[in-house]
């Protein structure tokens, strides 16, 4: 194992991966340096010799955290240890937030110096805004993939936060044409409980819309680790539904897609700056519920929060009832103003996050690093 390095990246889900992949290819295309850390096939991709398999790392919900805390507290502790020994100039720790914010606890504490930037903002702005002065002590700089987040750091008392852009942008908006078009986008979701609460409710939904006379075609995007449960799922609906894992496949797909219902999360985003209409839903649990009344509705569609508008409807539901959600979708079908005003607000939006906010425009994430690397070459 080399006793040195540059820079120390830390990913722990598939997402952080190709950011890190990303932020690794760039960064090596301007500079020769020393990387190491842990990441999954597209980071090793770039050269890096993961220390262990990113799934180590990757945990959903409160109850995955608690049956593989041993080996996340072994983990922990061997990266703090190993960082502390090899003394990187910059350590980046890729989204992952309880398990980032604990590596850098752990790092203060032991009186390392070097910088340590969090890349993906937690969203503070959805829930619990305390967490902004909280990580400020923690992180020397934040990297936003949303254009509005540094402003809300900067507004809560958080670390120095600068908008790099979203993965997404790096994918064209797709050449839809509504009067062509019959395929229907169905996303329920990735989490366990995400799918038990959605599948019932898409599968009667896929059965109502199917008996329009367009002759509407379903498909699922979704991850090749999902896909096998999706398919046994969805063998049993009153309509063929294609399980779509291959990237270009989905491509091609979302520029024939009339209309898309899917789960609140990043795949809105995704979808808008895709140009694909969109009806967004969410089946809350009891804890959800609650706690969503209590902070007055807010939007749960990253398109409406990003804009600041109700550019898609949303459906967010304290039980699995189509009613809202096939309204909203028929009125997409139906009335292909309502569609063509989306996709005239996406636009809007893919400009807003190509090129940032006033005040805060966009920046490039290797930039960013690069700066931290110089700052420490000029103290050594």
């Amino acid at each position: 194992m080399p006793e040195r390095a540059d820079l120390f990246v830390v990913a722990g889900e598939p997402s952080g991966d190709r950011l890190g992949a990303a932020l690794i290819a760039d960064l090596r295309a301007r500079r020769n340096l020393d990387i190491m850390g842990v990441g999954g096939d597209g980071m090793i991709g770039q050269g890096l010799d993961t220390l262990f398999p990113l799934a180590e790392l990757s945990v959903m919900g409160v109850s995955d955290v608690v049956l593989r805390l041993p080996n996340l507290l072994r983990r922990l502790g061997q990266l703090a240890r190993l960082i502390r020994r090899i003394r990187p100039r910059v350590v980046v720790l890729i989204d992952n937030k309880l398990f980032s914010t604990l590596l850098a606890k752990r790092l203060r504490k032991a009186g390392y110096r070097g910088a340590i930037l969090l890349y993906v903002a937690p969203t503070v702005w959805a829930r619990k805004p305390e967490r902004a002065a909280q990580i400020r002590p923690l992180f020397d700089e934040v990297l936003a993939i949303l254009p509005f987040e540094p402003e809300v750091m900067v507004r809560l008392g958080g670390p120095p936060t600068h908008y790099v852009g979203h993965p997404a942008l790096a994918r064209a908006a797709s050449e839809l044409d509504l009067e062509t078009a019959r395929y229907v986008a169905l996303l329920p979701g990735s989490r366990a409980g995400e799918l038990k609460r959605h599948l019932p409710l898409f599968a009667e939904l896929a059965g109502r819309l199917a008996q329009r006379p367009e002759r509407l075609l379903f498909y699922i995007p979704t991850l090749p680790h999902l896909a096998p449960n999706l398919g046994a799922a969805v063998s049993s609906w009153p309509v063929p539904v294609a399980i779509v894992t291959d990237p270009e496949e989905r491509r091609r797909l979302e520029s024939e897609t009339r209309v898309a219902i899917a789960c609140a999360g990043t795949a809105t985003l995704e979808l808008a700056l895709a140009g694909v209409p969109m009806v967004i839903t969410y089946v809350m649990d009891g804890i959800q519920s609650r706690h969503f009344e209590r902070l007055g509705r807010p939007w749960v569609g990253l398109p409406n929060i990003v804009l600041e508008s109700d550019v898609t409807p949303e459906c967010v539901l304290a039980q699995a009832d189509v009613g809202p959600v096939l309204a909203a979708a028929q009125d997409l079908l139906d009335r292909p103003s309502s569609a063509h005003a989306q996709q005239a607000a996406f636009r809007r939006l893919r400009q807003m996050m190509e090129e940032g906010r006033p005040g805060t425009p966009r920046e490039s994430a290797a930039d960013r690093v690069l700066m931290h690397l110089k700052d420490a070459d000029s103290l050594s």
